[in-house]
């Protein structure tokens, strides 16, 4: 579904007060009017006190945020709704420090909000599968020490990329952390990011074998100084991604490298339609079961 293009100041006029940000949450959750959760009745009236609907029939009370990303929250309405076009309008994203400063908001609460958002980009990701001509390859990003590059650096966290051809340019993308490159890594993510059965390219690594179970594998041996010829867009993702972690954040820990890999993804996957993607995740935000994390410190 096409989502509307909306430029800052527009957000900010439409979104200026709590009252706007409700009136949106309840034209995205119920589209066709209320509906009760508990009976199914298609009528209630919203509490003036309280963003609430109560049922005219059961009387049962529906929060208008229950159920959706911003649920038990806090925070203002109007503060998540920033925080939403902050995080979707730059190709860069925004750091959780930057992030608290703008909404005036400890650096764990907005830290948690970027979680939030970061793990519903994820989810709705999942729910596609690559198609047609697919390179799959894998590298290693994030650490914070030097040493030995290349398999077996230290500190580093695995990934496998998978990237369709799109006519010659590059098309809707996969990533994903793995503890190791290994047969049932690659098996797995095959399986959850791939149509059965497309050509896929990849550079002739022995883990990368197991593809031929479910597609149509095409392996070269490739020397590292033709690995962009062959594998050209599968590179310059990688390439990019690691452009993306150390502009905005600085190098990434590898507990919460697939976070920032969802990030990415999903706003290199609608890079086509970037004025869409603030109004589409705050469809996504709304649409979303509740998320709950444990604690993060600042250390």
């Amino acid at each position: 579904m096409k989502a509307r293009a909306s430029s800052f100041w527009e957000w900010q006029k439409h979104f200026s007060d709590d009252k706007a940000c409700i009136k949106e949450i309840i034209q995205t959750r119920w589209p066709d009017g209320f509906q009760c959760d508990e009976c199914g009745h298609n009528h209630g009236w919203l509490l003036h006190s309280r963003p609430i609907y109560e049922c005219t029939q059961c009387h049962h009370q529906t929060s208008v945020t229950a159920g959706t990303l911003f649920h038990s929250t806090k925070l203002t309405l109007k503060q998540w709704f920033w925080a939403i076009y902050w995080v979707s309008s730059d190709k860069g994203s925004i750091s959780a420090l930057r992030l608290s400063k703008l909404l005036g908001v400890s650096w764990r609460t907005a830290n948690n909000m970027l979680r939030k958002l970061r793990a519903a980009m994820g989810h709705q990701d999942s729910l596609y599968r690559l198609h047609g001509v697919i390179e799959l390859d894998d590298a290693l990003v994030g650490g914070k020490k030097p040493g030995k590059r290349g398999r077996g650096a230290v500190g580093k966290t695995p990934i496998i990329v998978a990237c369709e051809h799109n006519n010659g340019k590059p098309g809707f993308v996969a990533l994903q952390a793995v503890k190791s490159v290994n047969h049932k890594t690659v098996d797995q993510f095959a399986k959850k990011h791939l149509a059965f059965d497309q050509t896929v390219h990849t550079d002739a690594l022995n883990a990368l074998n197991c593809l031929a179970e479910t597609q149509h594998h095409v392996a070269k041996v490739t020397p590292p100084d033709m690995a962009s010829v062959w594998l050209p867009w599968g590179h310059i993702v990688i390439s990019n991604f690691k452009t993306f972690i150390q502009g905005t954040h600085h190098g990434i820990s590898g507990k919460y490298v697939q976070e920032y890999l969802d990030e990415y993804t999903y706003r290199l996957n609608r890079r086509f339609w970037e004025t869409e993607i603030p109004n589409r995740l705050l469809r996504l935000a709304v649409n979303h079961r509740p998320i709950k994390f444990q604690p993060v410190y600042c250390s």
